[in-house]
């Protein structure tokens, strides 16, 4: 038969580690559920060098008893206490490949991923997200001697540019498209928080023979099929930049999907949650960057603070909720500090690919009313990536925006569709070694 949890936490980065690690050190029985096969998610990245307070909560991930289903990924909540997940490819029996999970609370810490605009040549090889080519260093891309420009927008840009220049790379520019301006209430709101402070400190030090541009973006990128230069733009002024990457991301965008599916009431783009993280469905907490694009340690205040709620110890997350309020002033600054320039929706041509996974051209998608309009005409967001890149695209430069998800949220197999085929005991069979 199929095991129970009493809280099942979704999403392994810090907000899941945290909340599953809080609630397992107050007695309940956790399932910890992610489709990397390391626990980390973006930020703590397995192969990366790990700050001393990711390496204690790592450790303590280790230590707790929670039940880890590293590989796995939930593609379906057919009922209330009920989720489906399907194992990776390329792990596990062919018949032993999904499974039912039961829960009595649920945890969603499903994390962000990279904005993408269009505009020409970005579909060019070695043109990628600015957290895509980090990754791909990370897991061992030859970067040294390289000439990279890293644009778009946020504290990411930078963070990704000292990583890769210590590994060897040739940072030739540093490009936010922000003016100077609108990224002071973000400084200042740095200023006060000495870890943050000290580690842009450290990011810019790594860079500092690097020009750092406001105000600057790319326009268009070149090359037959793989990048040669790219064209810059900072006001009036254009220029070609020759270079063997460009990182390019304009921000983060929130996994949403399965609040979605769940029903959780949204306000913008975030889910909206109460003051300890609970969402408008009954036993549902989210935490971390689905509700408000905060960084690392909000994520994992709001994490034990989910945790506490969850089980029960209502006095310990009033203390945490306290907090939290005060980590939102960065997420209010950090949200005006990435606001985009209208100018970058005239970045792109008619010819220009905004969906890549079904070839679909801006000029196409000029005429639609609405996301669900453009899915049925165009096919925009109806490939693999489910709208996940061209998602967060076409709601910038259209304003539309995905108010439901369906079932799969993830590409799944159609056997699966139906559920398990076979009884499994999830601790016997699905718990992985770390």
């Amino acid at each position: 038969m199929t095991e129970e949890f009493e809280l099942l936490v979704i999403g392994a980065g810090p907000a899941g580690i945290a909340a599953a690690v809080t609630a397992s050190d107050c007695g309940l029985r956790v399932g910890l559920v992610d489709d990397n096969p390391a626990a980390g998610g973006q930020i703590w990245r397995s192969g990366a060098r790990l700050p001393g307070s990711a390496q204690q909560w790592m450790g303590r991930l280790s230590d707790c008893g929670t039940v880890r289903l590293q590989g796995w990924r939930i593609f379906d909540c057919p009922e209330q206490g009920v989720a489906h997940a399907e194992r990776v490819s390329g792990a596990g029996a062919q018949d032993d490949t999904v499974a039912e999970l039961r829960y009595d609370k649920l945890i969603l810490a499903t994390g962000a991923r990279e904005r993408f605009l269009p505009f020409p040549g970005w579909t060019l090889a070695n043109v990628m997200g600015a957290g895509g080519l980090d990754a791909m260093v990370r897991g061992g891309l030859p970067i040294a001697g390289k000439r990279v420009v890293v644009a778009g927008t946020g504290p990411l840009l930078l963070a990704v540019a000292a990583h890769v220049a210590e590994r060897g790379a040739q940072v030739i520019a540093i490009c936010e498209q922000a003016p100077a301006r609108q990224m002071m209430p973000l400084v200042m709101q740095t200023m006060v928080r000495p870890g943050k402070l000290w580690q842009g400190v450290r990011y810019r030090w790594a860079v500092r023979q690097s020009s750092y541009l406001t105000t600057c973006r790319p326009v268009a990128a070149l090359g037959d099929e793989v990048l040669r230069s790219i064209v810059l733009r900072r006001g009036d002024r254009r220029w070609v930049v020759d270079c063997d990457y460009l990182a390019c991301g304009f921000h983060l965008v929130p996994n949403t999907e399965l609040a979605l599916l769940l029903g959780c009431r949204m306000e913008d783009e975030f889910v909206s949650t109460g003051e300890f993280m609970e969402t408008s469905i009954p036993g549902v907490w989210c935490a971390g960057e689905p509700t408000g694009i905060g960084g690392v340690e909000l994520s994992l205040l709001e994490g034990q603070l989910a945790g506490q709620a969850a089980s029960g110890r209502t006095r310990d997350a009033r203390k945490l909720a306290a907090w939290r309020r005060e980590g939102l002033r960065f997420v209010q600054a950090l949200r005006e500090a990435c606001r985009l320039d209208p100018q970058l929706k005239s970045a792109g041509t008619d010819d220009t690919i905004v969906c890549r996974c079904e070839d679909v051209r801006l000029g196409a998608l000029r005429n639609r009313a609405n996301w669900r309009d453009a899915k049925l005409h165009t096919r925009c967001g109806m490939g693999p990536c489910q709208g996940r890149i061209c998602g967060g695209a076409t709601e910038f430069l259209f304003g539309w925006r995905a108010d439901s998800a369906h079932t799969p949220v993830f590409p799944a197999l159609v056997g699966h569709l139906a559920g398990p085929r076979t009884a499994i005991t999830i601790h016997r069979d699905l718990k992985e070694t770390p």
